[in-house]
């Protein structure tokens, strides 16, 4: 189930053009099922203190408000039948159920489509960090061809003919004048999608709280696993912080000796050092976003930890420096998983009494 959100949304689509692009219907359009107001003051136990946004994009309702209703309308995509939404579900911890993301026409890209909890703390964005701000990673899905599939002029055009979206977007943006021209933009759309992209937070989680002092907020094993995470086990090297992701990116021999393996961070960065170099992501609310992995190879997170604990894919030559076999026993590994599962809960939540399948 989805606990207790503050509500910010970050556009991560990470897919590309896949040959064949063209795999059959898209998926559902999902619903706008968050509260009827956004908190965007309350930062959940935890987190940092203040979210990451520039100066001329300060976090505002009527921002949030407008990027909220772009970022679930199919108006955003060419042939209005996906939204924002259709890659980053709501009910699925904003992010896709599908191993890779589908978009417009069914079209099928080439990774998983990442959870936006948290990216209001983001450093850089997509899996491959080509993107360095939220409002330039936010408008990116728009014209991609697999994503949304549209061009900014025939959008700003649709968006422009809508009057109500127009006075929305003058009061998001404090415009005296009514001109679309003016305040319709693709500046604005961008500034608005980071603006709600921000206040989609999770925290305050038992392991959270048994920082600050409450040694009954976790079970035994939950403990047993936060022990092997900051030791012997190692996640801690990558998923470091508050957040648990160090922004950096990594080879993990994720996807090594598959044909046309995805080159990662290369693809943005030219740089042979960083072949197949993926950004960490954040384990916060993980339990809510399988499959895993930027090719959502990794149905559970029990496969997620015994993919580490072999040490990843040992003969891969680029492999990072941090990765080598763990020695974990059945046990310690569903402690592990144990401790992803408390992290993912809020405990000022009230459960439904369904256990996650992961």
């Amino acid at each position: 189930m989805m606990h207790k959100l503050v509500l910010v949304l970050n556009l991560t689509v990470a897919v590309a053009v896949a040959a064949d692009d063209q795999d059959g219907k898209p998926p559902e359009l999902p619903q706008d099922t968050l509260p009827a107001a956004l908190d965007i003051k309350h930062i959940p136990a935890g987190l940092p203190e203040t979210r990451n946004a520039p100066k001329d994009n300060p976090l505002a309702d009527a921002r949030v408000a407008l990027g909220r209703r772009l970022f679930f309308d199919p108006v955003m995509s060419a042939d209005g039948t996906v939204s924002c939404a259709t890659c980053h579900r709501p009910d699925h911890g904003f992010a896709s159920s599908e191993p890779i993301a589908i978009g417009i026409g069914g079209r099928k890209g080439t990774r998983n489509a990442p959870s936006l909890l948290n990216r209001a703390f983001g450093k850089t964005f997509f899996w491959d960090g080509r993107a360095a701000t939220l409002e330039e990673q936010a408008i990116k899905p728009i014209v991609n061809q697999v994503e949304l599939g549209n061009s900014y002029p025939v959008l700003l055009k649709k968006l422009s003919a809508d009057e109500a979206i127009v006075k929305q977007f003058a009061a998001a943006f404090d415009s005296d004048t009514r001109s679309a021209e003016t305040v319709v933009t693709k500046e604005n759309i961008g500034r608005a999608l980071a603006a709600f992209q921000r206040t989609l937070l999770i925290g305050n989680s038992p392991i959270d709280a048994f920082q600050m002092g409450d040694h009954s907020a976790m079970t035994t094993e939950e403990r047993q696993g936060f022990w092997l995470f900051e030791s012997r086990a190692g996640c801690w090297k990558c998923h470091s912080g508050v957040n648990y992701a160090d922004e950096q990116f990594h080879n993990t021999g994720v996807s090594f000796g598959t044909k046309n393996r995805d080159t990662g961070r290369f693809e943005a960065t030219g740089k042979d050092a960083d072949k197949f170099q993926f950004k960490t992501p954040t384990l916060r609310g993980v339990v809510h976003t399988a499959p895993y992995m930027h090719d959502g190879s990794l149905k559970t997170l029990k496969e997620v930890v015994e993919f580490y604990n072999k040490g990843g894919a040992p003969d891969d030559q680029r492999l990072d420096s941090r990765m080598s076999a763990l020695g974990l026993d059945d046990e310690e590994i569903e402690h592990l998983v144990l401790f992803m599962k408390a992290l993912s809960r809020d405990v000022s939540a009230k459960t439904d009494g369904k256990t996650a399948q992961n």
